[in-house]
């Protein structure tokens, strides 16, 4: 099995920042895409950032020029910092790894992690 593992949310004063940490660990042989989405209250999930393996990003209209994306050295693990926060930036944050290849003969799967909450105080 594979396993995301968030770490870095919680609570910050608008105008703040916060860098957000998600580790893949597990067999893996190759993972194309990471990426962090968010989900607010009554609302679906969005994606935020994505990067790939070869370090093209994609960001959401609402957080370009504030949130930064990026990838390790060791490619499993992928970074968003985040400044500028506002309170609109208030959400659960998933990581996101998709077409991992756990060996080079098995089919490519999406993985998620449990979320990390970032809640942004006006």
């Amino acid at each position: 099995q594979v396993h995301l593992v968030e770490s870095g949310g919680g609570l910050v004063q608008a105008g703040g920042s916060l860098r957000l940490s998600c580790a893949a660990s597990g067999l893996i042989f190759s993972i194309n895409g990471m990426g962090w989405y968010r989900q607010a209250p009554g609302k679906q999930r969005e994606l935020v950032a994505a990067i790939t393996s070869g370090g093209s990003t994609n960001y959401a209209d609402s957080v370009k020029g504030r949130f930064t994306i990026s990838r390790g050295d060791a490619k499993n693990t992928v970074y968003l910092q985040m400044n500028s926060l506002k309170p609109e930036d208030t959400a659960v944050y998933y990581c996101n790894a998709d077409q991992v290849r756990r060996t080079i003969f098995t089919n490519p799967s999406t993985y998620w992690g449990q979320g990390t909450q970032v809640t942004v105080s006006s």
